[in-house]
């Protein structure tokens, strides 16, 4: 049976790619898609030692131009910045956002002060843990892809003016402050509990496992339990706020997350064999 050779060329240099000898006359495209692939190897991580490859004493390595890069650390730091300084921005009712009476004037509902007490807390919060708690696996990201990451903060969910006085009184502000306040503390316990997993300067993945902070035992249900104790803060601050552009970024937000979640369950289900089959990405038996 007569076989084809295929050369393969970049579409914009018009460089060779790849050379493909002896294919099947009835090949579908896709087929030669994954020949393709299969020749370019996988992809290699920084702690990969090249004895370990199956590679001989010649290897071939491809380099791929990802663009400019950005440290994660500055991408953080852009993600939690901007929501503070657009919040406050809001709240001091700085000139040309409200009508001119308004300019620098106070709200006389005082759920709106501890609103923004409690947001600016939550944001200063991740700026700190950024700079002293998380350990990146990577350290860098393409550029172009910052305004993906932290346009879900872009929410004008900030319009303060849209937050209605509570309806049952103090006792549903102070449940709510409750509420936020203790999602806040098992989200910074279990933050800590996956920096402690990985040593400085290590790329080491581990199973997250209980520790003796009580916020943490939440491990034994919840593979993402950092998520689970996101959304109950952010479910605090709508019952807080009875704002309906926070009730919707807090759906838009628990929607992202329960796909970072499951993705995330699905890489430890993948990677180690001895996973707990009892933990669910982020809400207990449920999702």
């Amino acid at each position: 049976m007569k076989h084809y050779e295929v050369e393969i060329l970049d579409a914009k240099t018009k460089e060779k790619l790849c050379f493909l000898d002896k294919v099947e006359p009835n090949a579908t495209i896709g087929e030669i898609k994954s020949m393709f692939h299969r020749t370019q190897g996988k992809s290699l991580k920084d702690e990969d030692v090249l004895q370990h490859l199956p590679v001989g004493t010649t290897a071939t390595f491809y380099f791929r131009d990802l663009g400019a890069q950005i440290s994660w650390v500055t991408v953080f730091l852009t993600e939690y910045t901007g929501p503070l300084v657009i919040y406050l921005l809001f709240y001091f009712r700085v000139p040309f956002i409200y009508a001119p009476k308004y300019d620098f004037t106070t709200s006389k509902h005082w759920v709106v002060h501890l609103a923004c007490m409690c947001h600016s807390f939550h944001y200063v919060k991740r700026l700190l843990e950024t700079l002293f708690v998380h350990r990146f696996s990577h350290g860098t990201m393409p550029l172009r892809n910052i305004f993906k990451v932290t346009s879900p903060h872009r929410q004008l969910y900030l319009l303060l003016g849209l937050c209605s006085v509570d309806v049952y009184g103090e006792q549903q502000i102070r449940l709510a402050l409750i509420l936020f306040l203790f999602c806040q503390i098992g989200n910074f316990s279990i933050h800590i509990a996956l920096r402690n997993l990985r040593p400085p300067g290590s790329k080491t993945r581990k199973i997250p496992y209980p520790t003796k902070n009580p916020f943490t035992w939440i491990f034994l249900l919840v593979s993402c339990p950092n998520y689970t104790y996101e959304l109950g803060s952010w479910l605090g601050f709508t019952l807080m706020t009875q704002c309906l552009p926070v009730a919707f970024f807090t759906l838009v937000g628990f929607i992202q997350m329960t796909v970072w979640a499951k993705g995330k369950h699905r890489s430890y289900l993948k990677e180690f064999r001895d996973y707990p089959p009892l933990r669910s990405p982020i809400l207990p038996f449920v999702l």
